[in-house]
């Protein structure tokens, strides 16, 4: 009888093994954990389809940074709700917005994390739309002045990074041009560069309180059957002037992930989006999956497929367990 001289299983044998030979390692330090922040003072109110993530006024998402950065995520990110909504989203800009109060909190916290900023508009507009309307159409190029004055809002504010998501186009040139000019030269851009019009989004809108009024967003996200777009995406974006691409959402894009990496020399993000996060706490409350378990392979395969930056909602729990290993 002829046995194998080739025997993989050798290096299964033991957890200490498997450890040993591990191609890709999960870690807390390329995480970003994504937060929700509205008006006033002592909100904290749970987004009924995510559990465990709250819209929250300036005071409570500084409490939550802290708690961020005691368990060693690097860096947060701000979603702002306004007090009002108007045609234009001119709230976005706003120095007294909650994304601003937000970020000054953290700094006067003096709490050790990136912080980084969504650059959109269409959780500050009337209509729900990433730009300006006009007969029923998103126009690109008013649209992009505005996202560079709210870009520059938050780079006053005490930003680190800031992180346009609209996917109008020539926006990465516009925020860039407007912070050099404003001697921000230092600021750097993570750009949502292949964003998918995705049904994947589903709960984030909830809490961001960004559904569209009318229609939906194809006309300028992107469709989810083409990769060679998003690799042309990626290169005008950091043409334009993007630090970190990013491609959004992370499960069913690993392909993309992966094509963006073997092309490009920046750093590559990952968005792990709301539908992603509230399909596994749903099961899991339902006792159907070993969450953990769960978790950790997601993020296994999102860095795997190539993303050395992960947005997750699951930030602070992969933290939590990795430290308990």
């Amino acid at each position: 009888m002829t046995f194998p001289i080739h025997r993989p299983r050798r290096l299964r044998r033991t957890e200490a093994l498997r450890d040993l030979v591990r191609e890709t390692r999960v870690s807390a330090a390329g995480l970003i954990y994504p937060m929700f922040a509205c008006p006033g003072n002592k909100v904290r109110v749970e987004v009924s389809s995510m559990p465990g993530v709250f819209q929250q006024s300036p005071d409570q998402i500084v409490e939550e940074s802290r708690e961020v950065a005691d368990l060693g995520v690097p860096a947060v990110i701000l979603f702002g709700l306004p007090e009002k909504k108007d045609e234009t989203g001119s709230e976005a800009a706003s120095p007294t917005g909650a994304v601003q109060r937000s970020i000054e909190a953290i700094r006067k916290a003096k709490l050790n994390l990136v912080v980084i900023t969504d650059v959109c508009l269409c959780e500050y507009t009337s209509h729900g739309h990433c730009g300006v309307i006009k007969d029923g159409e998103v126009l690109n190029d008013p649209s992009i002045a505005l996202l560079a004055d709210a870009a520059l809002s938050h780079v006053r504010a005490g930003a680190d990074i800031v992180a346009p998501s609209d996917m109008m186009d020539g926006r990465v040139a516009a925020i860039r041009e407007k912070l050099d000019a404003n001697k921000f030269t230092d600021i750097a851009i993570l750009a949502y560069a292949a964003k998918y019009s995705s049904a994947f989004y589903g709960p984030f809108r909830e809490a961001a309180q960004s559904t569209p009024q009318f229609g939906d967003r194809r006309s300028y996200q992107m469709d989810s059957a083409n990769v060679r777009e998003a690799l042309r995406e990626v290169a005008l974006d950091i043409e334009e002037g993007a630090d970190i691409i990013m491609v959004k959402p992370a499960l069913p894009y690993l392909d993309v992930i992966a094509s963006v990496r073997e092309r490009f020399d920046v750093p590559v993000g990952a968005y792990n989006v709301s539908a992603e996060y509230s399909m596994v706490k749903a099961a899991a409350r339902n006792g159907w999956i070993d969450e953990q378990r769960i978790v950790l392979e997601i993020m296994t395969s999102i860095q795997r497929a190539g993303a050395s930056v992960v947005l997750t909602y699951h930030a602070k729990d992969v933290a939590r367990w990795l430290k308990s290993c």
